[in-house]
């Protein structure tokens, strides 16, 4: 796929894949973005987030880009984009609180050039941490949660979202214990719709194409009204 390199902090979103920086709260933010295919386009964006940046984690991460792409192919405009310290953004690693307000800038950029979309918010693994811990407070019309680490970090800490909800999570984890995250599920007074993918590991090995196929199926009664 090809990117066209825009200039910083652009006022309106790009009309084809682009790449270009945000500014963040601790500096500029290595930013991607992608376009549904026009003709099945919904009114909606999706900011997706990565793993640990400290074990690997970037945008370009396999699990990460096939949620951007599921997302896509489902209508919604996407974004990715790098945590502070990773890849090409400023800064330094903060402990998951400066990495909650970098999502919280893009997803006011997202705002501020597409005010009329629904906001959707996705992530993998410690991205999927992030994406939680602020779905609430930044009022996501949609969370999507791909092996989110319970027992890794705390998730009693922030208010859940009262927005749909997908958890999606591998019975062979090797990463995250399964049956905390199912066990944790099963206390909350409104659980999401929680998809138990047998025989998958943390990374989705040979599953990425179920993991999309999973995450396209569940979504779709949940897309917001065709662009038009």
């Amino acid at each position: 796929m090809t990117f066209a390199a825009l200039p910083d902090d652009p006022d309106r979103f790009p009309e084809r894949a682009a790449t270009f920086m945000l500014t963040g709260p601790a500096g500029r933010l290595e930013t991607a973005t992608d376009v549904a295919d026009r003709a099945h386009a919904r009114r909606g964006t999706a900011v997706i987030c990565h793993p640990h940046p400290l074990q690997g984690g970037t945008m370009h991460n396999k699990v990460v880009t096939m949620l951007e792409r599921a997302l896509r192919e489902s209508g919604l405009d996407t974004v990715r984009f790098n945590f502070r310290g990773t890849g090409a953004s400023e800064g330094r690693y903060a402990d998951g609180i400066g990495e909650r307000e970098d999502l919280a800038a893009v997803a006011a950029w997202v705002r501020r050039v597409r005010p009329d979309d629904a906001l959707w918010l996705a992530g993998f693994s410690f991205g999927s941490y992030v994406t939680l811990s602020m779905a609430a407070a930044l009022r996501a019309d949609a969370l999507i949660s791909v092996a989110p680490p319970v027992g890794r970090w705390p998730f009693d800490g922030f208010a859940l979202p009262g927005c749909h909800w997908l958890v999606v999570m591998g019975e062979a984890d090797e990463v995250v214990d399964p049956k905390a995250v199912f066990d944790w599920i099963a206390t909350l007074e409104r659980p999401p719709e929680l998809i138990r993918m047998p025989d998958t590991g943390h990374f989705f090995h040979r599953r990425l194409m179920d993991l999309r196929g999973a995450v396209k199926h569940a979504v779709r009664d949940w897309l917001p009204p065709p662009r038009g």
